[in-house]
């Protein structure tokens, strides 16, 4: 089985990766996401955090990135805002993902994680448990950021639209 945990760094570890462990068995995965929404005006202060990124010689951004898989990934700008981004996307990642994945690491199981920019999280979450084949999403009732007031929105949201069933853990 594949269990995707989708947190926004408030899921309580210690309550996930039992869960998360006894889900996906011996023989399955679990993948460890979190959704980030980034205000592009943010990208001035990302580069004051990380500086100037070196110079790109490429003539769209497309052939930088690649072609955009979605209407959000049309939106960037040129390339040096999406290296600025993708450094703050894994960062986050590394922040929010890597104490799940290492305790579930730790406790025996096969564990991934992953951050993802976007401004509709039920959507991108949806998108990531189809891109992973995940069988289970687990997600805190308690949340903050994209995630605050959960079951009102987001949890609820994947609850009635999620194709795959969703563990809400209090």
């Amino acid at each position: 089985m594949h269990v995707l945990i989708a947190t926004d760094g408030s899921i309580d570890v210690g309550q996930a990766v039992p869960f998360a462990t006894a889900l996906a068995g011996d023989d399955g995965k679990t993948t460890v996401a979190t959704v980030v929404k980034i205000p592009r005006r943010l990208v001035q202060d990302l580069r004051s955090a990380y500086g100037d990124q070196a110079p790109v010689n490429v003539d769209s951004d497309a052939e930088y990135v690649g072609q955009p898989q979605s209407a959000a990934q049309m939106e960037r700008s040129f390339p040096g805002d999406d290296a600025l981004v993708d450094q703050y996307l894994g960062d986050k990642r590394v922040e929010i993902c890597r104490p799940i994945a290492e305790a579930i690491r730790a406790a025996g199981g096969d564990a991934d994680s992953l951050a993802r920019e976007g401004d509709e999280v039920e959507d991108i979450i949806m998108e990531i448990a189809d891109e992973v084949d995940a069988d289970v999403v687990v997600v805190g009732a308690k949340g903050k950021n994209a995630f605050q007031g959960l079951l009102g929105s987001t949890g609820a949201k994947l609850v009635r639209r999620s194709p795959v069933p969703v563990l809400v853990l209090r």
